[in-house]
């Protein structure tokens, strides 16, 4: 069985039965992340040296779907763990990758994510907590350089965190984080490189891997429809990465919305129960909508929705 069968198994099997009761935690639990651990998907963008899969760009788009499949919340706080394997695995500082991405492929030690300096205006720094994670994944602004580190997921002098409470994934734990004068050890540096203005279609493309891997399950849900088949050329579409990636991010987000409609109306009045998975999905497909818009998706996302930005 491959590494996406074998996140596909885990997702129908051990995820989307426990979403409901994940969706309406406090916090994520724990062994939901320690079965995904257990299954060496921890390690999907390690090579098999630093004992993870090996596996391809084409190959980690299509685990994180999987799982998105089964419950977004647990896909979530797995996807901010991966950036970082990803980062170490593909160039990150050799003695900070020889030191850290064996235990993290194992998932031995597990990241959250703060993206504050990726972001032109004031950020909101923010990473899934609550327990979960042991280090944290920076991205701060130096000069006209990003600057990616490595920090310690603990609360201290110059690290505070405010929990925040959201409409969707709120098991995440997600928090503002505020960094205030934290000296970072050199060695702590993973990898630095010039601002750009704008955004790799490699990271797009993992965005909406949480957008159709919601529309999937919806789709499943549906039984037959023409939603299938669009589902299907969107992917495709974006496999391609290519310059119109930034649109297709923005149409699988919006797709993500129609097919939870679409489940929603099926089901009527019914799916507005807690206790039906539709509406779980619907605010997950919403959650999704909007999380790390870029301004071209944005913009391509407000023109498919008949709501273009002024000027």
């Amino acid at each position: 069985m491959d590494i996406v069968q074998v996140a596909q198994r885990i997702a129908d099997d051990v995820l989307f039965p426990a979403a409901l009761a994940t969706d309406a935690s406090d916090v994520l639990p724990r062994e939901l992340l320690d079965a995904l651990a257990g299954a060496g998907l921890y390690g999907v963008a390690a090579p098999q040296q630093a004992g993870g899969t090996g596996a391809d760009f084409a190959a980690l788009c299509a685990v994180q779907e999987a799982l998105a499949t089964g419950c977004l919340t647990t896909a979530f706080v797995w996807a901010q763990h991966n950036g970082l394997v990803r980062a170490l695995a593909e160039g990150g500082d050799p003695e900070l990758t020889a030191r850290w991405l064996a235990p993290l492929a194992r998932g031995e030690i597990r990241a959250g994510l703060a993206l504050a300096g990726m972001l032109p205006r004031p950020p909101l720094w923010a990473s899934p907590g609550g327990g979960r994670i042991d280090v944290i994944h920076v991205a701060a602004r130096a000069g006209d350089e990003i600057v990616w580190l490595l920090v310690d997921a603990a609360e201290g002098p110059s690290v505070r965190a405010e929990r925040l409470t959201l409409a969707a994934l709120n098991a995440t734990a997600t928090v503002r984080v505020t960094f205030d004068q934290l000296p970072v050890p050199a060695g702590r540096v993973i990898r630095r490189h010039p601002v750009s203005p704008g955004t790799a279609p490699e990271v797009l493309r993992l965005h909406s891997a949480f957008a159709l891997g919601v529309a999937a399950r919806c789709t499943r849900m549906l039984g037959p429809t023409p939603l299938d088949a669009e589902l299907a050329s969107l992917r495709a579409e974006l496999d391609r990465l290519g310059p119109g990636t930034a649109a297709a991010r923005a149409a699988a987000g919006e797709l993500a919305l129609r097919a939870a409609s679409a489940l929603m109306t099926t089901e009527g009045s019914r799916s507005l129960l807690v206790t039906e998975q539709a509406q779980r999905l619907a605010r997950e497909a919403m959650f999704i909508l909007v999380y790390a818009l870029r301004p071209a998706s944005r913009a391509a996302l407000l023109d498919r929705l008949g709501a273009p930005e002024p000027g």
